[in-house]
């Protein structure tokens, strides 16, 4: 597979404070690849480097495989965004918004109507967007990012402040435009999001990444030698170790009909962080 995103070596500064240190990391097409860090990390800051809005005081970035900046008309081209920066034109309705939006970019009205369809709004293009809930906006918003098909897409904590109803749906959208060949480059805090839906994270840290792999993969390079053993008397949960001592207090309680269930102690991502940062996020 070929790497549609590449950064060697990035820097950045902005006044005397350093918000990326000799980011090094790429990502393979076809993947959603997930980048986890608390507020501050310097999580945006890489999506404006990423996509030419930004440039970078040292570093080598490339879209496409191709310089991000010699090449800023074409990548655009093909890559959709969607930030808190988002913003629509509240009085006019939802198909104004996104036909206004397919016009500059010629897009074909089809592709709006089809938009519209697959996230569940078909029945409020008339509505303004003034009137729409904070669900229905950053649907619609996201609506927008994907109208021309992008290769790449760009979502800065897609679900943030949403309700588990609406996030679940976004969800199910993401994973049917990655299907569709769509790379997705994802910034988020949830830990819980980046292990549904990301193929690959990369923990960031005050500007540097401190680890990165398959979420599964990490959880298990993480994983310490306890085991929890729940007991059917009173249902009590119980830790010993993944050893010969462990092995045979777990055969007494099967033999004796007292076992229920066993657990492996795999670290959540969230505990993954704070084990390698000592921050929660």
């Amino acid at each position: 597979m070929k790497n549609i995103i590449s950064m060697k070596n990035v820097t950045k500064y902005f006044k005397d404070n350093r918000a990326l240190k000799n980011l090094t990391f790429s990502i393979e097409e076809g993947e959603i690849f997930g980048f986890l860090g608390p507020s501050g990390a310097g999580k945006t800051t890489t999506i404006k480097l990423l996509t030419s809005q930004l440039i970078p005081n040292s570093g080598e970035i490339r879209v496409f495989g191709k310089d991000v900046y010699l090449n800023k008309k074409e990548i655009v081209k093909n890559i959709g965004i969607l930030s808190d920066t988002s913003g629509m034109y509240d009085r006019l309705s939802v198909l104004d918004n996104l036909m206004l939006f397919a016009n500059i970019n010629d897009v074909p009205k089809e592709n709006v109507l089809e938009i519209l369809d697959r996230i569940g709004m078909k029945d409020t293009i008339k509505r303004e967007v003034r009137k729409l809930s904070k669900g229905m906006k950053q649907r619609l918003m996201l609506a927008r990012a994907v109208l021309h098909k992008p290769k790449l897409l760009f979502l800065d904590e897609p679900t943030s402040s949403l309700d588990p109803g609406t996030t679940l749906e976004i969800h199910k959208l993401l994973r049917t435009l990655n299907e569709d060949g769509t790379t997705i480059f994802l910034t988020t805090h949830n830990m819980f999001e980046a292990e549904k839906l990301c193929h690959k994270v990369a923990f960031l840290n005050e500007g540097e990444i401190v680890d990165i792999g398959n979420p599964q993969a990490l959880k298990l390079k993480y994983i310490n030698d306890d085991i929890k053993v729940i007991l059917k008397d009173d249902k009590r949960e119980i830790i010993v170790k993944n050893n010969q001592e462990g092995a045979l207090k777990i055969r007494n309680w099967m033999e004796k009909g007292q076992l229920i269930a066993i657990h492996s102690m795999e670290p959540s991502l969230e505990r993954i962080f704070l084990t390698l940062t000592g921050r929660e996020l």
